[in-house]
């Protein structure tokens, strides 16, 4: 999940310090569970020259990335508070991390120049994602690729009656995540085409499991 505070984390000091020093704590133990690494472990030493990192959060990522493929790497992300995490996980991963603090719905690249965007378990949370899908293509190079692994809507009907039971209230108090987006929709509507998708549920509650990962290109 992209770095977000939690609806209405400045409406008092209580709220405040949960946005500031626990959500990040709570979304950094989450991110580490092991099914997540296997998933992070399948996409991110894939990326090569130029690379933007759609919420890259507390860094998890980092120590994937293929160093000897890697020319640039940008990491985007809203949260300071996370970002500091992602510094050392930089530092011991022997990276170069050009930090952006800011969401996924503008972009501060030019047009066409990066060749990969790396976005894992990011397209839940970023409030507009269908804006952010669109600048994520238009700051990708015509032959470059965007590598992404994100859980979202489920295949069984049971399990999406209680996605969309479930998701006004989990948003709330997930930091913004939503539990039933449908990923390939969202990245087909934003100009991307498909070039590999797999999917599963991993190990967990299935309404919030179901995973979607692979490959999408500039159509």
């Amino acid at each position: 999940m992209v770095a977000k505070p939690p609806a209405n984390a400045g409406s008092s000091p209580v709220m405040g310090l949960y946005a500031k020093y626990i959500f990040p704590a709570v979304l950094d133990r989450v991110m580490r569970q092991e099914p997540i690494r296997r998933q992070r472990e399948k996409i991110v030493p894939r990326a090569r020259g130029r690379v933007l990192e759609i919420g890259v959060g507390s860094g998890l990522n980092l120590a994937f990335y293929d160093r000897a493929k890697v020319d640039t790497l940008c990491g985007l992300d809203p949260s300071l508070d996370l970002q500091r995490r992602a510094r050392g996980r930089a530092d011991a991963a022997g990276i170069e991390v050009e930090f952006i603090p800011v969401s996924g719905e503008e972009i501060p690249l030019e047009d066409a120049s990066i060749d990969t965007v790396v976005i894992t378990y990011t397209m839940c949370s970023i409030p507009d994602v269908d804006v952010a899908l669109k600048e994520m293509r238009r700051v990708l190079r015509p032959e470059g690729s965007l590598l992404f692994s994100e859980h979202g809507r489920a295949p069984d009907a049971g399990v999406v009656r209680w996605q969309d039971r479930l998701n006004p209230i989990w948003r709330r108090i997930s930091g913004g995540c939503n539990m039933n987006r449908a990923i390939p929709d969202l990245l087909g509507a934003a100009g991307f085409e498909l070039a590999e998708l797999d999917s599963m549920y991993l190990p967990g509650p299935r309404v919030l499991t179901f995973t979607y990962w692979g490959t999408a290109t500039r159509a």
